[in-house]
């Protein structure tokens, strides 16, 4: 990813509340056709039911299965990618590989493969989690990527294992789960339209042709997450109404003391560490896999952290930066929007 406009040390935050009333909670708008979805946020049961379900062990083991260089081309990228698509398929997803030619800078000719995972294949209705598992390529030593992006892949992984038992019902309902596994994020010279992001402009080019684009709901961009005490924005006016259910569920965790080396404080709420900040920003751009479906009219959260890690595409991305506590912390808040984003699909005609 490359942040265009802004330094990465200063950023201008526009000071607007995202909270959205109760009201406008139950009328969100989805998908490129602006379809209006009706949610609720989880009830009292069903919050307490689902939080505490968590596998760090698993998450730190998964991760660290892919804390290897994954530059496209290379064995490491095709262990990944192997190790990914066969997780998923033994949690009965369903899993196709997107797979094209293209050529990048010093490297030549590359195979592409973008990984598709889907719960229900036959679905007419996506919310979408994605995220990108190529590393990117130094000439001066082997960059390893920790929170650039093996810990995003980590955490979809260990989604649909926590999950395992919470997401069956939605393996026939019209709204389900898909999860994009993007290749060629990276640039192999010089960040630029023609050397970047190149699976997500294959994949978005595709299904705006032969219509997949008209069944996904929004997608959610992970990037840059494993660090300590991460904070994100909200980027995109459409979706601020979805940003702000982040928003809430952190404050609901928060008040029920469910969030590990979490501080907040009486009724001025006080959040020292805080990740999903009640803030719009607009005025920096972050270049990433959700350009070319932004560009194509799909609605976008892009949960990346600002300022990014200060390890970012250096040596020091590896595994002694990755917290895990705030990792489950993000984690947990992400399955709770996701349970909650897709409970009202077993009530649709």
């Amino acid at each position: 990813m490359c942040l265009l406009n802004a330094s990465f040390a200063v950023f201008i935050i526009l000071s607007v509340s995202v909270f959205a009333s109760k009201d406008s909670q139950s009328g969100f708008a989805v998908g490129r056709n602006e379809l209006t979805y009706r949610t609720e946020e989880l009830s009292h049961e069903k919050f307490l039911a689902y939080a505490p379900l968590s596998d760090v062990p698993h998450l730190r083991k998964v991760t660290n299965n892919l804390l290897i260089p994954r530059v496209v081309g290379t064995t490491g990228h095709t262990q990944a990618r192997d190790y990914i698509t066969s997780n998923l398929r033994e949690l009965n997803w369903s899993v196709e590989h997107d797979k094209f030619h293209d050529t990048a800078p010093i490297l030549g000719k590359l195979h592409f493969h973008n990984i598709i995972a889907k719960l229900n294949p036959d679905a007419e209705r996506y919310l979408v989690f994605a995220c990108h598992y190529d590393s990117k390529y130094f000439e001066d030593f082997e960059f390893i990527g920790a929170t650039d992006s093996a810990v995003p892949c980590a955490m979809l992984l260990n989604m649909a294992h926590v999950l395992q038992t919470a997401l069956e019902p939605f393996r026939k309902t019209k709204l389900s789960l898909m999860f994009i596994f993007f290749d060629g994020e990276e640039a192999f010279k010089e960040w630029g339209p023609n050397d970047s992001i190149y699976g997500s402009r294959h994949l978005a080019k595709m299904w705006e042709a032969d219509g997949t684009l008209n069944r996904l709901d929004i997608l959610v961009l992970l990037d840059l997450i494993g660090s300590a005490d991460p904070t994100f924005y909200s980027f995109f006016p459409n979706t601020e109404g979805w940003y702000s259910r982040l928003v809430s569920l952190e404050e609901r965790l928060s008040d029920l003391n469910m969030l590990q080396r979490y501080i907040s404080s009486g009724v001025s709420r006080q959040y020292p560490n805080r990740y999903f900040q009640p803030n719009t920003l607009r005025s920096s751009m972050v270049e990433d896999d959700h350009l070319p479906f932004l560009r194509r009219n799909v609605p976008i959260l892009h949960l990346i952290p600002l300022p990014f890690p200060t390890v970012w595409h250096t040596k020091d991305d590896n595994n002694s930066i990755i917290d895990y506590i705030a990792t489950e912390n993000i984690s947990l808040i992400l399955r709770l929007f996701m349970m909650e984003y897709l409970q009202s699909a077993t009530d649709e005609k």
